[in-house]
């Protein structure tokens, strides 16, 4: 029988518990360049009084609103639209962690009620905000405007769609008939 080598002491030999190691600071762990330090300055210097607005009350054990909106784009970058993914993510990964700051974890109704009841009022502001400061920093130009012409109705299926020349001819004779009768 072969010994393997022992790196650390196992002091759970005599114990029925295990205790897990993990630094009180994460931030060594992150990596400077990484996008999730990135939009936690970007989200730290942006003016947030229209979302603080939406809550009466903060709870102290509750996530700030500023957290949760890092948390729910952060998210969003990395592909997770539901709650329940958030809330895994949030107990798993170390970005999400980093972003969390020693507050606990919000469960995924607290995910859920941000997004549609304190998020969902303030949104276009904070969309508004976000646009304003990339065009200020140089990320976006501001000189040229993309239309790939999807047009999506509400009734869709695969023998409904419309072409992008049809509604481009309509839409500017309904505002010529408008405007001249």
């Amino acid at each position: 029988m072969l010994k393997s080598n022992t790196l650390q002491k196992d002091y759970t030999q005599s114990e029925t518990c295990f205790q897990c190691k993990m630094p009180f600071d994460i931030g060594y762990i992150i990596p400077n360049n990484d996008c999730v330090r990135l939009l936690s300055q970007f989200v730290e210097e942006m003016d947030l009084t229209n979302l603080y607005e939406t809550y009466s009350r903060l709870k102290e054990n509750q996530a700030s609103p500023r957290t949760m909106l890092k948390l729910v784009l952060y998210a969003y970058l990395d592909g997770k639209y539901s709650s329940r993914e958030m809330e895994q993510a949030c107990h798993r990964d170390i970005n999400y962690i980093y972003l969390l700051d020693g507050k606990p974890v919000p469960d995924h109704a607290t995910f859920a009620r941000f997004r549609s009841i304190h998020f969902a009022a303030c949104a276009e502001g904070i969309l508004s905000e976000t646009t304003q400061r990339l065009y200020r920093l140089g990320e976006l130009s501001g000189k040229d405007i993309f239309i790939d012409g999807t047009k999506i109705k509400a009734r869709a299926n695969k023998y409904t769609f419309v072409w992008k020349k049809a509604v481009t001819i309509y839409s500017t004779a309904s505002i010529q008939n408008t405007l001249c009768g």
